[in-house]
């Protein structure tokens, strides 16, 4: 019998394929493009491993033909399972319970995976995958936990502790694990990511620029998702410091354009350009472009995080799907009548909508409701800040300049370095007749 590289035992037809397996697990993990080798693979070999890892590369589209691309190499993974280890056999049904839509069943699996086999860290980094998607970051910690004493020689296991820490608001413990995986592989773009997290919310910009800055000579060979999030989390830091110019080369030579057809780097984009706007940036003709993209995504409805932001970029596209996506989120609400469908992407949606549209009274009402439950739709702590930040645009612009005070002088005071938080506070007290008294507030 074969083995991993991380010393799993695998049942293969065999070893021609043993190197495209291996890319899977150390790509995947890695955070590099080399695991979509798997595909080739799967042409010729049908190990059921290699059938359910090509299975789980087809998932990772995150479209709506994304479950009818991966049901026939899943099928044949399943086939011939009954020779494979229970292990395997395990990740397979994990697999097959996401091509499925039951996310309920695969966390589970991850999870029985984690503490039955801790070096499967292919199949831990799927776990936090669906657990990131719900929202439930105490269980991404529980999970890449269970695998310390057994991988704690591998440092993409303390990159996925350190974020895990991190949305967990745990920042000293997610920095302590951070820095670990970089010193164990200084190529650790997930580790980087994480430390990017603590320092943003920490309000260390200028430290964070740099730290990005000086890693990011090893971000190569990445997936796309990786490689453009990373300059988005960069982009951040700039946005924060003001450093208009270089945000928008940001975009234009690292965000947008790398995979223009994939759903993350889409939303990383509609991030990007938005931010740029509520920082009163003109951001010319990029809508349109990305507009023309996000047409593609009306029919989708695989996760509401992704969903409103195709929504919003279509919406200051300027483009008529719009109103089909909506239509079509209302739709999968009315499926999910207790879920975060119905009760926090819906109303969040609609509030979305208003704001690219000019109804700040309706975006007020319909975000307002939405946010206290925002966790429920996935994505992190930074990428989520988006929501509130158009809900905050949406208050001083509609008039309820008290509330909006309370909360940006909240986030001036947590980010002292910010000085696009600063521009706003300060015309915010001109618009309540105290920019006499700013000096005391900041």
């Amino acid at each position: 019998m074969w083995t991993d590289s991380l010393g799993n035992p695998l049942t293969l037809q065999g070893a021609a394929s043993l190197p495209a397996l291996n890319d899977f697990v150390e790509g995947f993990i890695a955070s590099e493009a080399r695991a979509a080798d798997i595909l080739a693979a799967a042409q010729h070999d049908g190990s059921p491993m290699v059938q359910g890892y090509a299975a789980a590369v087809h998932m990772f589209a995150e479209s709506a033909d994304a479950p009818g691309n991966a049901r026939p190499f899943i099928e044949r993974a399943l086939a011939g399972a009954d020779r494979c280890t229970q292990r395997e056999q395990r990740f397979l049904q994990a697999v097959k319970a996401w091509v499925d839509g039951d996310i309920g069943k695969a966390i589970v699996l991850h999870e029985e995976q984690a503490r039955e086999h801790p070096r499967d860290l292919a199949s831990i980094k799927l776990g936090h995958y669906h657990l990131f998607n719900r929202g439930d970051s105490p269980g991404m910690l529980r999970m890449a936990l269970a695998a310390l004493s057994a991988a704690g020689d591998v440092a993409y296991l303390h990159g996925m502790l350190a974020f895990a820490w991190e949305q967990c608001h745990a920042l000293q413990e997610a920095e302590a694990a951070a820095r670990k995986a970089i010193a164990m592989c200084r190529k650790e773009p997930w580790a980087h990511h994480a430390l990017a997290h603590v320092m943003l919310t920490q309000g260390r910009l200028s430290e964070g620029h740099a730290f990005l800055q000086e890693v990011s000579s090893t971000w190569t060979d990445l997936n796309s998702f990786m490689v453009t999030h990373n300059w988005w989390h960069q982009a951040l830091f700039a946005l924060e410091l003001d450093r208009h110019d270089e945000v928008l080369a940001l975009y234009d030579q690292q965000v947008w354009g790398v995979a223009k057809a994939y759903s993350q780097d889409q939303i990383n984009a509609v991030s990007l350009l938005a931010r740029l706007e509520l920082a009163g940036v003109d951001v010319g003709e990029r809508w349109v472009d990305l507009g023309q993209y996000l047409a593609e995504r009306t029919g989708d409805q695989v996760l509401p995080f992704l969903d409103m932001q195709y929504l919003y970029g279509l919406a200051r596209s300027g483009r008529p799907e719009a109103q089909a996506l909506l239509h079509n989120i209302e739709a999968r609400a009315r499926e999910d009548v207790e879920g975060a469908w119905n009760q926090v992407c819906l109303p969040a949606s609609r509030g979305l909508l208003a704001h690219a549209e000019g109804d700040m009274a309706a975006a007020v009402k319909e975000l307002g409701s939405a946010l206290p439950r925002m966790l429920e739709i996935g994505g992190s702590h930074a990428q989520r800040d988006l929501f509130a930040q158009v809900h905050l645009d949406a208050m001083v612009r509609s008039g309820h300049l008290g509330g909006a005070q309370n909360i940006l002088q909240q986030q001036v005071r947590a980010q002292p370095e910010s000085r696009r938080l600063r521009r706003q506070a300060a015309a915010l007290y001109a618009s309540l007749g105290l920019s006499s008294v700013t000096t005391s507030f900041f």
